[in-house]
């Protein structure tokens, strides 16, 4: 038990107000010590290091909102259309709520995407943060799946028929998959289950988990130390230290990035409120203009497009044709013609090798087109997982790399969108073709980069951080 601290009767009412709390509720302020006011962070953050606090943010604004459409909100096949349409119409500030809510859910996307952008140019993911980095990606794909949950509870055109494509994709997966899309959906059909299924998981289940996984990310991050945009490691045991044994090149959380988020929360808050007044549905991408018709299971939309941040995976889905497929098939062979030429592999390597290549030209060419698709959509998100065992360069920073790594950034970054842009549009044999080499440059991207990740002339780098004040 903690020693009992007493004050001076003369002290003033805070003072006894915190000493009291102090002394019955001290992890408090041992747990505020440790992760805001002596955690020490490197000294050159720049504007990408905002998005981790936005995210925090956006989660805290979709929790509140939510709670409050959920007041409203019938989980009922025949009366959810109508709840939210009264939500909107007779609910005292209930159309704002639920486009904090619809917004919230693109902008959590986009300061996700900008977070993990940073994380990989920067190499966040790399040694001793690969746990870090995995709880990240984690919270990605609940992010997904608590968004797609969410797709389908407005009950309009899109919020059904988008769920009816989805679900039925589980349907390719060989042995299981009917079964396992009887599952999901809790019937033949969307139908009342499946909102029912998908509400339980979008409101409890699946924020419940999400909840565990920030938390278990920002201690994570917390036990090793920020990473920074040199990649020089702050807190090493070679690091410089001052008298107290702190940082040199830190300075605390609080007040100073506390303060200094604030900028960021202050622009993120202004862009966000002008969407919500000014252009809530952000021409049919943040709410698509079907999903003000109320479901109609005989009356399909002549284009079926998810929302655009599940679109550059859903571009991939849509890219892997039987063509695509005997693409693989190709690059499968020529990779396995490579490593036999190239690697240093004795009797027993190269007749494994041969095996495993073989094995998997005819996996590729027994199952169809569309079960591969799925495989490539859902591994387009797990590749990421193995990010920090992957990258193979001898320094994290981007800035140390040679120049032309920016060039095969940059190109990730533009295939990245225009993937997205396509999974919106209806299908046609050039954008099909387009997509295919934007999926393939992805997954070579990670699947090469032990390879082109070590190549070119390195940078030095510093010892110690740069840094220049602002």
């Amino acid at each position: 038990m903690a020693e009992f601290k007493e004050i001076s009767p003369n002290a003033s009412v805070p003072a006894k107000v915190d000493n009291w709390m102090r002394n019955r509720f001290p992890f408090a302020y041992t747990f505020y010590n440790e992760h805001m006011a002596d955690y020490y962070a490197p000294k050159n953050f720049n504007f990408w290091y905002f998005f981790g606090s936005l995210a925090l943010l956006v989660l805290v604004i979709q929790i509140v909102t939510g709670i409050f459409l959920v007041m409203h909100y019938k989980p009922d096949a025949n009366l959810a259309f109508a709840s939210v349409e009264y939500i909107m119409r007779d609910v005292p500030w209930g159309w704002l709520v639920r486009y904090m809510h619809s917004t919230g859910a693109s902008a959590f996307f986009i300061v996700v995407y900008l977070h993990m952008f940073k994380a990989l140019i920067y190499g966040s993911y790399r040694k001793p943060r690969e746990l870090v980095w995995i709880f990240g990606c984690t919270i990605f794909l609940m992010l997904m799946a608590e968004a797609f949950f969410g797709y389908l509870l407005p009950w309009g055109q899109m919020s059904y028929w988008g769920a009816q494509v989805i679900v039925n994709l589980f349907a390719a997966v060989p042995f299981i998959g009917p079964d396992l899309a009887l599952l999901i959906r809790g019937d033949y059909v969307v139908s009342d289950a499946t909102l029912n299924r998908f509400f339980s998981f979008h409101v409890i289940a699946i924020p419940l988990v999400l909840l565990g996984l920030v938390a278990a990310h920002i201690l994570a991050l917390h036990d090793v130390g920020s990473n920074n945009p040199d990649g020089v490691d702050i807190k090493g045991p070679n690091a410089p230290k001052d008298a107290r044994g702190k940082p040199v090149d830190g300075i605390p959380f609080h007040p100073y990035y506390s303060v200094h988020d604030m900028v960021g929360v202050a622009v993120f808050l202004m862009v966000f409120s002008a969407i919500i007044f000014f252009a809530p549905e952000l021409g049919g991408y943040f709410l698509e203009y079907n999903n003000f018709i109320p479901a109609d299971s005989l009356k399909t939309p002549l284009h079926i497009a998810p929302v655009w941040y599940f679109t550059p995976f859903y571009s991939m889905l849509r890219a892997t044709t039987d063509v695509m497929v005997d693409v693989f098939c190709v690059i499968v062979a020529l990779a396995a013609v490579f490593a036999l030429w190239k690697g240093r592999l004795g009797l027993v390597g190269k007749v494994a090798l041969i095996v495993v290549a073989a094995v998997a030209i005819v996996l590729l060419k027994t199952f169809d087109a569309k079960f591969w698709g799925v495989v490539i959509m859902g591994g387009a998100v797990i590749i990421l997982f193995f990010l920090p065992w992957l990258d193979a360069s001898p320094v994290r920073s981007i800035r140390y790399r040679p120049s032309w790594h920016k060039w095969v950034y940059g190109v990730f970054v533009v295939f990245f969108f225009v993937l997205g842009y396509l999974g919106i549009q209806p299908p046609s044999p050039i954008g099909t073709l387009i997509a295919q080499i934007g999926t393939i440059y992805y997954f070579g991207f990670f699947l090469l980069m032990p390879v082109w990740s070590r190549l070119g002339e390195f940078k030095p780098v510093p010892d110690r951080i740069t840094f220049a004040a602002h």
